[in-house]
């Protein structure tokens, strides 16, 4: 007689993490500076402020914003400076760079934000695959946040993982 099956994922003492429900949900909107450039290449200090005062901040309403320059220029520190004091008010978050670049660094804070008393002992496996680019730098925060408390790391899917850690 043959031995019932056992399902020995959904049996065994593994946590899984999975990265990307920590993903940002709000919309980005780029604020990109070479749209302020001269000739496309200076920064006019003058007309950069005067545009700013015009500027009409309804696309920003609580969205978080990504400042960058997408142009090959030097923009002095001031501007991004100004930039946030005109978007302050209105957006709920303000960062520098690209949007995949402010997403990737608002992810990092989330894996930094999670409470590591929940994972300590445990045998943790961080989801490898989705729908969703979580990143390099999100596995990474992931594992360092975690490694001091628990007891292992995995990477991949609970039925095909590759061990990442293992407390001595």
């Amino acid at each position: 007689m043959d031995a019932p099956l056992v399902n020995r994922v959904s049996e065994s003492a593994l946590t899984t993490l999975d990265l990307e429900s920590l993903y940002p949900t709000q919309p980005v909107v780029v604020f990109d500076l070479k749209d302020y450039l001269f000739m496309g290449l200076i920064l006019k200090e003058k007309d950069f402020r005067e545009a700013l005062k015009t500027l009409d901040t309804t696309p920003f309403q609580h969205k978080l914003v990504a400042v960058t320059c997408s142009a090959d220029a030097i923009i002095p520190m001031w501007a991004y400076m100004l930039v946030a004091a005109t978007l302050q008010p209105v957006a709920t978050d303000i960062r520098f760079g690209t949007e995949a670049e402010v997403i990737q660094s608002l992810l990092v804070d989330a894996i930094r934000a999670i409470n590591r008393d929940e994972y300590v002992d445990k045998r943790v496996v961080i989801k490898g695959c989705g729908e969703k680019a979580v990143g390099e730098a999100a596995y990474l925060a992931a594992s360092a946040h975690l490694l001091p408390v628990v007891k292992s790391i995995m990477y991949g899917e609970p039925c095909s993982t590759v061990p990442i850690y293992k407390k001595k």
